[in-house]
């Protein structure tokens, strides 16, 4: 089944820039390649890196559980919300400008989540933040589109994509060593390295860029986009207050204002002549489902890489780049083996590649969950989450051939950026839901304290590992249903 591309609404005109000879002259277009690779890479380690941190800006802001899934949620409300309009604010205002724009807003609420005197001020700084990465990240793909022509714009593009994709399974490592260097405190340098990248990206590009002129665009849906930061915020802050008979009224109220402005999301998506997530998309069959795979494989994997430095830092005394050597083979099997797999899907089509990837992903999250109780990183942790990158790595490349296949070519932009909105909800929604879950399966294992507080307590850790189990028995169901999703929902044959 193809999409109707008769339908205006659903596929729109917008955020897919042209080059432009006078945006950049030729021997400056590295200037900009090197600007858009800086700024993107920025905003993507900012979305992993938190992680590894967590169990020292937890000790050293006395940050609770909530507080501390709200350091990570923060920067993904701002950022699954707005990445959809930022390339369009980049068409109405200028790309080069926009770009800018949130390069500065991103330096500037980095230096504040570096200074953070406590939780809330880092939270409200990466709220900010997230708003900041959400200008960058779409603008530097379009950055490059405009200074380079078709011709030579699949190389820079590439190394692009291999630059993002790498810095952003690379970010907990990043975060582990920088950690390693000091003591606890050193958590503030993941946010301080911004500074000099930001400055540096900057520079380059006002150098650059030659002229930066506004195209003619439609107009950007700011009600969508305040709709979904103000609908996924308070569903966010509802799932993380979920206290089982303990949940307070205001929770359920804030949670019904959640659901609502939600659906008044939906019903602003389906009436605007220019929406940001055009419905219209979903009636393929195809996109859906592949959609619908993404949001559950990537709600585990968020679930997954916030909780487990929690438990193998604070709990197990691991240190942190030795608790990201887990994460190291997402980084190393996608780089290796995406290609190959994607080439795969091109032969078979994508749906049995991405069903047995998931597959394999289900397979190292129950295995993570059977070896946590021995407490073992090495022999136990680590290899089950080589398993899980394994997994992974047959599944990036098929779910973005299913995705733009499944749609016209006119609409390739907006369907990727759906995609890559979608994975970063999943994100959100998996830490929010996660964290009530983790709370309660931490107390019900006898926990006293709280899960992921540095404790040399046995049984606060061995509740720990309860808890942790929990999240990857879930993550496994996910991944599995992820597996079903596209067994059944993406045809096997490209085109049929």
């Amino acid at each position: 089944m193809t999409q109707n591309t008769s339908d205006n609404r659903a596929a729109p005109d917008k955020a897919r820039p042209v080059f432009d000879a006078a945006f950049c002259a030729e021997p400056k277009r590295r200037l900009i390649l090197a600007a858009a690779v800086l700024a993107s890479s920025m905003g993507f380690i900012d979305g992993t890196v938190v992680s590894i941190a967590m169990p020292a800006i937890r000790q050293t802001l006395g940050a609770t559980l909530d507080q501390a899934t709200w350091i990570n949620n923060a920067y993904m409300v701002t950022l699954a919300a707005l990445i959809l309009v930022g390339g369009a604010f980049g068409d109405r205002f200028g790309l080069a400008r926009v770009f800018s724009l949130g390069i500065g807003l991103f330096v500037l609420t980095s230096l504040i989540c570096a200074l953070a005197p406590n939780p809330d001020v880092l939270i409200l700084a990466r709220l900010a933040q997230g708003a900041g990465a959400a200008m960058m990240i779409p603008g530097s793909l379009a950055m490059i589109s405009r200074a380079y022509p078709r011709e030579v714009r699949g190389r820079a593009i590439g190394l692009w994509a291999a630059a993002s994709a790498v810095t952003t399974a690379a970010g907990p490592i990043i975060g582990g060593l920088t950690l390693s260097l000091g003591g606890p405190e050193m958590w503030r340098w993941i946010f301080a390295i911004n500074l000099p990248l930001g400055v540096i990206a900057y520079v380059m590009t006002r150098v650059g860029v030659a002229t930066d002129t506004r195209q003619p665009g439609q107009p950007v849906d700011l009600p969508g986009a305040a709709l979904a930061i103000a609908g996924l915020g308070a569903l966010a802050w509802t799932l993380t207050h979920l206290e089982g008979a303990g949940t307070t009224p205001l929770t359920w109220i804030i949670g019904s204002i959640g659901v609502a402005t939600l659906l008044a999301f939906i019903a602003q998506e389906h009436r605007s002549a220019h929406p940001m997530m055009p419905l219209a998309l979903f009636r393929d069959r195809t996109f859906a489902a592949a959609n619908a795979a993404t949001f559950a494989l990537y709600f585990g994997l968020s679930a997954i890489l916030f909780f487990l430095p929690m438990l193998t830092v604070a709990g197990w005394n691991i240190t942190e780049i030795e608790a990201a050597v887990a994460f190291a083979p997402l980084s190393i099997f996608i780089s290796l083996f995406s290609t190959r797999f994607g080439r795969l899907s091109d032969r078979i089509g994508p749906g049995p590649v991405i069903a047995v990837g998931a597959a394999t992903v289900a397979m190292g999250y129950a295995a993570l969950a059977l070896v946590v109780p021995l407490q073992n990183y090495w022999f136990a942790v680590v290899p089950a989450m080589t398993l899980t990158g394994f997994g992974m790595s047959m599944v990036v490349a098929p779910l973005s051939t299913a995705v733009m296949g499944a749609v016209a070519d006119r609409q390739s932009g907006i369907a990727s950026g759906v995609n890559n909105a979608i994975s970063r909800i999943a994100g959100l929604i998996a830490v929010a839901a996660m964290g009530s879950l983790v709370g309660y399966a931490y107390v019900r294992a006898g926990g006293a304290f709280s899960y992921g507080e540095t404790l040399a307590n046995p049984d606060h850790v061995t509740a720990m590992g309860a808890a942790f189990a929990t999240i990857a028995w879930v993550s496994s169901a996910l991944a599995a249903f992820s597996a079903l999703i596209a067994y059944m929902g993406i045809p096997p044959q490209r085109g049929s």
